[in-house]
């Protein structure tokens, strides 16, 4: 071992001084903030998942009258003409929500019709669903009258069209 030098070699492995007092120096670093990090000195616990985002109801509510949609239409085949448009509304909305929202769609399971659509006879049917329809609708308004300007145009339009699906179910 030379000394004098402060980049001499040190043993065999040919790491100078240097080399070896940063790599002890960066090791002691990273041992002492990694159990500080987690002992709470540093904020205490872990910031808690964000809330989820006011508009994922939107998303399983136009999900679900999809669904109700295509359960009347299997019930009432004659009614696919008239009700398939809305089913298919219905789920771009329920996408474009999903899209703005960052939020994942519902698995199809997750989203079953409910029970009693298609129970009764065609009148019946429609009055469920113009009810349905309704709700919907009283939902999207709400949720646009609190959202943010740059969604609030996206949910206004949302209710307005389910606002014209009840006149489809006239």
């Amino acid at each position: 071992m030379r000394t004098g030098n402060t980049n001499q070699t040190i043993g065999a492995a040919g790491r100078s001084r240097r080399e070896v007092v940063r790599a002890v120096g960066l090791a002691a670093l990273v041992g002492a903030t990694g159990p500080l990090a987690g002992c709470g000195l540093f904020g205490g616990e872990p910031d808690p998942p964000p809330p989820p985002d006011p508009l994922a109801p939107l998303i399983t509510g136009a999900l679900d009258l999809a669904a109700r949609y295509e359960a009347a239409v299997t019930a009432f085949p004659e009614l696919a003409d008239r009700l398939r448009p809305v089913a298919e509304a219905h789920r771009a909305h329920a996408a474009e929500l999903s899209r703005v929202t960052g939020t994942a769609l519902p698995s199809a399971t997750a989203t079953a019709p409910a029970p009693g659509t298609g129970a009764g006879g065609v009148s019946e049917t429609l009055a469920q669903l113009r009810e349905a329809e309704q709700q919907g609708r009283d939902a999207a308004a709400k949720a646009g009258a609190a959202a943010p300007a740059a969604r609030a145009a996206l949910v206004g339009s949302i209710a307005a069209a389910r606002a014209t699906h009840l006149e489809v179910l006239r």
